[in-house]
């Protein structure tokens, strides 16, 4: 009898906070937790540790190694030099199974520059990717910035894609990867002594827990587990980690899908309507479902993710 009681109870909840039709979704709810790994601002230059090359290598082997399949590089296009490697670089990741988008030519924030300047600089890199090997018609705002308050601008930034055929490559799961990146190469710099074994299990905690934060969020918003994408950034710790990082994620019940298995969830065309259009696909959605509670994961904060490394990676030293 307590069984049944608590069983309607609970179908009470549910009932009481029915998913909008605005966000409806006709998928099955998703049994496993599903997660797709993507890399933003390739190529990058040398990094703490390793050259363009050996990072190269070193995350190919990493998921041909482990079966990760089908990662997706966003590129700047800008970066793009002739005669140093990078466009082998980029060759060599379509070669192995994976897949690159758009990020830009030059990176830019779309709430410092005009809907006009911003589309040409996506138009910039579409000339450099259009008819190359792995190439999908995806962009990801840099920053994840797209427009902020400004939703004219916002419009017409997403209308611009529509109209040239690209979809919004939007990510749910995030753990500011490049923030531990950078705090790394200035420690490199500063001839500070690095505990890596703290770096890689700050790395991998702050990621595993990012994920599940997406996506307990996510079940709140929508009622169910969507397919998830992961940005980290193409970074030395990444392709030091990434094998831990695996591991773990796939330790705490992920499974990792490639980028096309992601992008076919209907939950990545959600054009949201909300006051501030800017961070991952699953803060957007929180806040166009007025969830209360955290609406991003607290690590994202600088302030406290410089205090963790501080502490944990360089011993407060």
């Amino acid at each position: 009898m307590r069984v049944l009681v608590a069983l309607l109870a609970l179908l009470a909840v549910v009932r009481a906070d029915p998913v909008s039709h605005a966000l409806a979704d006709p998928v099955a709810p998703v049994a496993k937790k599903l997660i797709a790994i993507s890399f933003d601002d390739a190529p990058r230059s040398p990094g703490a540790f390793m050259t363009p090359d050996e990072r190269t290598a070193k995350l190919i082997a990493t998921m041909r190694d482990l079966n990760v399949p089908q990662a997706a590089f966003y590129l700047n296009t800008a970066r793009i030099s002739n005669g140093d490697g990078d466009v082998r670089r980029i060759e060599s990741y379509v070669s192995a199974g994976h897949v690159i988008a758009n990020h830009s030519a030059t990176h830019k924030h779309l709430s410092r520059t005009s809907a006009a300047t911003y589309l040409a600089d996506v138009d910039a890199a579409e000339a450099w990717l259009k008819g190359r090997a792995g190439y999908r018609p995806w962009f990801r705002y840099p920053f994840l910035d797209e427009g902020g308050e400004d939703k004219a601008k916002r419009d017409a930034v997403r209308a611009g894609l529509k109209a040239r055929g690209i979809r919004s490559a939007y990510c749910t799961v995030d753990g500011s990867d490049w923030n531990i990146e950078r705090l790394t190469v200035e420690a490199r710099k500063a001839g500070k002594a690095i505990d890596m074994a703290a770096l890689r299990d700050l790395y991998v905690e702050t990621h595993v827990e990012s994920a599940n934060f997406a996506d307990a969020l996510a079940v709140r918003a929508l009622g169910r587990s969507p397919v998830h994408v992961l940005l980290l950034h193409e970074t030395d710790i990444a392709a030091l980690f990434l094998g831990d990082l695996v591991a773990a994620l796939r330790a705490d019940g992920w499974e990792i899908v490639g980028n096309d298995t992601a992008y076919a969830d209907p939950v990545y065309d959600s054009m949201l309507d909300i006051p501030f259009a800017n961070g991952t696909l699953v803060e957007m959605l929180a806040w166009d479902r007025k969830l209360t509670g955290p609406r991003w994961y607290e690590r994202n904060d600088v302030k406290i993710g410089n205090a963790l490394f501080a502490e944990r990676v360089l011993h407060g030293k």
